[in-house]
């Protein structure tokens, strides 16, 4: 091993890994520290999305999406089946199968880009000095030119409701369950608490999901948050606003809850209880004092525009830094800084970074919504088109939700676009090449889509935001 090195990244997650591959394949002598440890007790790369953040979760919500298709909607297509059961410990093998095959992934890719691995744990000390600590305590000092924090993020964790085993617990656990609780409690009704409760929802678990705000999905599009709710819903999450959650005890035989809300102090209980209130950025042992990298009032790494801190040639990229803690960002982030410390001039568009919560149907935006042009005073125009008029959404039985396409009234230009829907994840893509490019709403009208496909939806919109949508009466005629 190596003393001295090009670049050092300090966290193997999307933001770490991604900037240690590029600039490996910029010809800069990279060594990449890691101290995450996997299921298996051996180290592991990926940080929390490919271990246990958006992989495994995503493993289970389209198992637990199919078992639900095949329960509750087959007959509909014709398809006849017998009784229909979910082996729960074999699914929990399979994400863990999908979680070691692309972390296995990234080791080959650091392999073959000659990026130097180490597991351990990296600190920060000054003069971009980075203090390697291995798993066995075995303690080293090494040197870089550059240095690239990327530590990630940890679960919130709240003094009302300590995790206790397997029956209070984090994002984490509630990935490895091993059946399905018959009452599940989920505090939070963000993005982590939906999908997970949507996972065991289906499964057959009575979810109640405890959510302090008075508004449901603030973050998002006012009506398709007030249609998601409804139809979330009607599968089964049984979504509480205004409940404050004031306490929980693990029992042995269940979790007892106690929360106020509207008509005061409640009481429920519930088998197993997921805390999913938010992530935090995770700092601890990272910084030494005299290193020169200051935090900012949240504890987030202070950063500009280009992802450098205050002390020279060292940078931070990811959930450690400020705005939404989302992989694609942190990759993207990742990559402009090992462009820059090569030379280049690359910089991330923090306009279009898209959002996805991957419930069924999926939400996905990106740019602004209709609540905050108001606020701002912009004038905008507005087209939707209903899944319920698509001819591929129709055919799939999957017709639940609507694309909404928000353009600058002076100029056209798309600044927004906002979908609820079978394939949202894959479509808000249109809309973020689109704003990448300073596409209109009328480019977008002109582009000849596939038929039929459930992206003709988004051209729909996008017609509709001129009064000229083919197959659904427009607001306003052309």
């Amino acid at each position: 091993m190596s003393d001295s090195y090009d670049v050092i990244v300090i966290g193997a997650g999307p933001a770490g890994y991604a900037a240690a591959i590029r600039c490996a394949q910029l010809g800069l002598n990279t060594a990449c520290i890691d101290k995450e440890i996997g299921k298996d007790g051996k180290p592991t790369l990926g940080g929390t999305c490919l271990n246990w953040g958006c992989i495994p979760s995503k493993a289970l919500l389209d198992a637990s999406h199919k078992y639900m298709e095949a329960t509750e909607h087959f007959e509909e297509l014709g398809i006849k089946t017998g009784k229909v059961s979910m082996d729960v410990k074999k699914m929990i093998a399979r994400k863990d199968e999908v979680v070691a095959g692309l972390t296995g992934g990234i080791g080959g890719l650091f392999k073959g880009n000659g990026v130097t691995q180490l597991s351990g744990h990296g600190k920060l000390l000054a003069g971009r000095k980075v203090q390697y600590t291995d798993h066995n305590g075995k303690a080293s000092e090494l040197a870089a030119e550059h240095v690239i924090l990327a530590p990630g993020s940890v679960p919130v964790n709240i003094p009302p409701a300590p995790l206790s085993g397997t029956q209070i617990v984090d994002s984490t656990g509630a990935l490895d369950f091993d059946s399905v609780p018959k009452t599940l409690g989920v505090i939070g009704a963000g993005v982590i608490g939906l999908e997970l409760g949507s996972v065991w929802a289906r499964l057959g678990s009575k979810v109640v999901v405890l959510e302090a705000l008075d508004e449901f999905l603030p973050m998002a599009d006012k009506r398709i948050a007030r249609d998601a709710k409804k139809v979330l819903e009607g599968q089964g999450l049984d979504i509480r606003l205004g409940a404050r959650v004031t306490g929980a005890e693990a029992t042995g035989s269940g979790v007892n809850v106690t929360f106020d809300d509207k008509d005061g102090a409640q009481k429920l209980t519930v088998d197993r209880l997921i805390v999913a209130v938010g992530r935090r950025p995770y700092t601890e042992g990272l910084l030494a004092p005299d290193c020169g990298v200051n935090l900012d009032e949240r504890g987030y790494l202070f950063v500009n525009e280009y992802c450098a801190t205050d002390a020279p040639k060292v940078y931070a990229v990811g959930d450690v830094v400020r705005g939404p803690m989302l992989a694609h960002k942190g990759s993207e982030e990742g990559v402009m800084v090992a462009e820059r410390i090569a030379g280049h001039k690359p910089m991330v568009n923090y306009d279009c970074i898209p959002n996805v919560i991957y419930t069924h149907p999926e939400i996905a935006w990106v740019g602004k919504t209709e609540e905050q042009l108001k606020a701002d005073g912009e004038e905008f125009n507005v087209g939707t088109f209903p899944f319920a008029a698509s001819g591929r959404a129709l055919a799939a039985n999957d017709t639940t939700g609507m694309v909404k396409v928000i353009a600058d009234a002076k100029t056209d230009r798309i600044i927004g676009m906002h979908v609820f829907g079978p394939q949202a994840s894959e479509m808000i893509a249109q809309a973020v090449i689109g704003m990448e490019f300073d596409a209109s709403a009328e480019d977008f009208g002109l582009t000849m889509f596939a038929h039929p496909t459930l992206s003709e939806a988004v051209r729909e919109a996008a017609l509709g935001v001129g009064g000229n949508a083919i197959h659904m009466m427009n607001r306003k005629k052309r």
